[in-house]
């Protein structure tokens, strides 16, 4: 990744300062890969104050579950593949699974193809899960930094330690980083033909 900041001191004498940008090529940055999901960091909030930018690959079988942020407004946009998303209050918050869900003004989750845009605000349940057999990849946004990109750290460690995904380490994460799951995160990778696990 090439990061192009500098402190004034770094600045040529004489010339006033002048923020700089960032340029990230392609494949650049940081990627936490597991079998449940692979996230390359773009941009952090050592870049940005107002918010974290990821690539995230979504394998087949992968639904992260309804959820809600208490302080995090998030974005996600579709470059390939497809996926089955939500974000509204259901009429109904039904504990086991989110896609018969339906808002009271009649909205139901959606099948999501590239191009796809789903803002979130702070406290709106919200859900993506990949039902085809092909993985699919979206740019995710989530303000205000850095609290996200520590929560991917230590979730993708989770899935990927041996044994399944253990629900209640899960869940104590979660409520650190202001996260209520309303239905389980799954994988159930299709050549497996079973999953690895809930974590409610």
């Amino acid at each position: 990744m090439v990061t192009a900041h500098r402190s004034a001191r770094e600045q040529a004498p004489g010339r006033p300062y002048r923020a700089e940008g960032l340029v990230v090529p392609p494949g650049g940055g940081r990627t936490i890969e597991t079998a449940a999901q692979q996230v390359t960091f773009k941009v952090t909030g050592a870049h940005s104050r107002t918010a974290s930018t990821f690539e995230v690959v979504v394998p087949p079988g992968f639904d992260v579950g309804a959820h809600t942020h208490r302080h995090s407004e998030e974005l996600f946009y579709v470059l390939e593949g497809e996926l089955d998303v939500l974000a509204f209050e259901p009429k109904l918050r039904t504990r086991d699974d989110w896609h018969g869900w339906e808002s009271h003004t009649g909205q139901r989750p959606v099948r999501a193809t590239a191009g796809t845009l789903i803002l979130v605000p702070a406290g709106c349940p919200h859900a993506f899960a990949n039902p085809t057999g092909r993985p699919a990849r979206m740019l995710f946004q989530a303000a205000p930094p850095p609290g996200h990109e520590r929560y991917f750290e230590e979730l993708l460690e989770l899935l990927d330690a041996d044994g399944g995904i253990d629900r209640h380490t899960v869940a104590e994460l979660r409520r650190r980083y202001g996260i209520e799951q309303l239905t389980p995160l799954r994988h159930t990778p299709p050549a497996a033909g079973r999953g690895t696990g809930d974590a409610r």
